[in-house]
């Protein structure tokens, strides 16, 4: 099997924005921090990233309960969405 099929087998249908998201490059603990932990660093790694808003709207539909994405933790993203309604 080639390198792409590996890499397409290990991505399944991941949405194709993925691909190109700053997290994917860095250390996942720090997006899905323990109660109570800092979000800093996963926030500054969002606002440098350049599919930021696919990533929170993926989040936003997919009601992602848990870690930060799109730069904006759990309670952020409840907080949208009720601004939303």
């Amino acid at each position: 099997m080639e390198d792409q099929e590996v890499v397409a087998d290990l991505l399944g249908d991941a949405p194709e924005w993925q691909e190109h998201a700053l997290c994917a490059q860095t250390d996942p603990e720090a997006f899905f921090p323990e109660k109570g932990g800092s979000t800093r660093e996963a926030k500054r790694i969002c606002g440098r990233c350049e599919v930021k808003s696919d990533c929170l709207e993926y989040a936003l539909s997919k009601d992602e309960r848990f870690g930060i994405w799109g730069g904006l933790s759990e309670r952020e993203r409840r907080k949208l969405k009720r601004q939303a309604v």
